[in-house]
């Protein structure tokens, strides 16, 4: 179905894990196939163009985002270096999705770079589905309720919802915002599978959205 993109969203179905990412609150259009992503909070990281996103790690790279552009996230800093680590990553992997629609490159290498195996081709597909539609992404995302569960030395699971009410749409061509009205839907909760590289990069390899769940509803 020919559908409205909604602002970030992931989503891994079945065994061929399909990234499903979208962009704008509650409505009903998106490019292919679909859901979201979202985070903020005060004391949180926040993410807004033009600054860049670097971590003080070296060799990670500099994520810029455009000016109408605003994600924030809660709760980065629990008190435990490693879950510290995954967030910190898991945020710099949600600009460099968002940094990929608008710069309409689905190999941006700073994707590329917190991306591995089928976590890698969905990301993508779906900024490839955002590109073919002509459209990008403007408003504000918040990131809340992140939870990380660390199973071993290299492999963790996060948990988060993301309140996507206020992020929308934009048709590249005519900048004609695709706004909607805040519904159930506008909030999404989101499971993530994440591994650390031998670089020590926490990448993404699968993620499960559930659009409209009970507990990220304000």
């Amino acid at each position: 179905m020919n559908r409205r993109p909604r602002l970030l969203v992931t989503a891994v179905v079945g065994a061929t894990a399909a990234l499903l990412l979208t962009a704008c609150g509650g409505g009903d259009e998106k490019p292919k196939g679909n859901d979201k992503i979202a985070g903020a909070d005060t004391g949180g990281e926040t993410s807004a163009s033009p600054e860049a996103s670097a971590t003080a790690s070296a060799g990670r790279p500099k994520i810029e985002l455009p000016s109408d552009l605003k994600l924030t996230f809660e709760g980065s800093k629990t008190g435990d270096s490693v879950k510290d680590a995954i967030l910190k990553d898991n945020a710099d992997l949600i600009r460099a999705l968002n940094a990929a629609i608008d710069a309409q490159n689905p190999r941006l290498p700073a994707l590329e770079f917190y991306t591995e195996g089928e976590g890698a081709v969905a990301a993508q597909q779906w900024v490839q589905s955002f590109k073919s539609a002509g459209w990008t992404v403007t408003g504000t995302v918040r990131y809340f309720d992140r939870q990380v569960t660390v199973k071993s030395q290299d492999s963790a699971s996060l948990s988060y919802c993301a309140d996507e009410s206020k992020g929308f749409s934009k048709v590249i061509k005519t900048s004609e915002v695709k706004k909607t009205k805040t519904t159930k839907n506008s909030y999404v909760a989101y499971g993530v599978q994440v591994e650390k590289n031998k670089q020590g990069v926490w990448e993404l390899v699968k993620i499960v959205s559930t659009r409209g769940a009970d507990r990220c509803q304000p």
